[in-house]
């Protein structure tokens, strides 16, 4: 008997370092799988080739698209954007797949969404009347809501729409020419 207890023992004094090593482990993976799947679909967009001439979808579908790029602002900034304009509430939808990276208000936009998209580019989304359930760090796929128009902001009393801007480590480019036209 003594000799079967010592084995007993001995098995373990293997095994049970073992089974909490993989208990640690397991809850490590568990604890920042959440941060190495982000870092998996940054690494994915980073991978993705820039949008290009008439690739992107509209981002408000059926509304009448003019480019508005350049044009002057108060305090002698230009227009880093494009405004589309369509009825309070309407639904805008994400011209890509992208991480959120910002659900926000700020002086000049407002209430704002912010996506990080193919090739690095940030996709902003201002003047918004209200959120959809979004936070940072969630994934959208094109044509997911991201957003509703409304005045907010600098935009305050002035028709409701949606102004879409795109930026790139560069800086702003203009995103007329990239939507597709009907």
């Amino acid at each position: 008997m003594p000799y079967h207890t010592g084995s007993v023992r001995r098995s373990l004094n293997i095994v049970l370092p073992l089974l909490i090593l993989l208990a640690v482990l397991g809850g490590l993976t568990a604890f920042f799988w959440p941060h190495i799947q982000r870092s998996r679909q940054y690494l994915e967009l980073m991978r993705m080739p820039a949008p290009v001439e008439g690739s992107l979808p509209n981002p408000l579908p059926g509304a009448v698209l003019t480019d508005t790029w350049g044009g002057a602002r108060s305090g002698g900034r230009t227009h880093e954007g494009i405004d589309i304009f369509a009825d309070r509430g309407t639904p805008i939808r994400s011209t890509g797949p992208g991480v959120v990276v910002n659900v926000g208000e700020n002086r000049l936009g407002g209430r704002t969404v912010m996506v990080l998209g193919p090739a690095g580019q940030r996709h902003y989304y201002a003047h918004l009347e209200r959120y959809p359930d979004l936070q940072e760090g969630d994934w959208v796929e094109q044509g997911d809501t991201v957003g509703y128009v409304g005045d907010s902001g600098n935009a305050k009393g002035t028709p409701p729409h949606l102004h879409y801007g795109i930026y790139t480590p560069q800086g702003a480019i203009n995103p007329y020419p990239l939507l597709k036209k009907p």
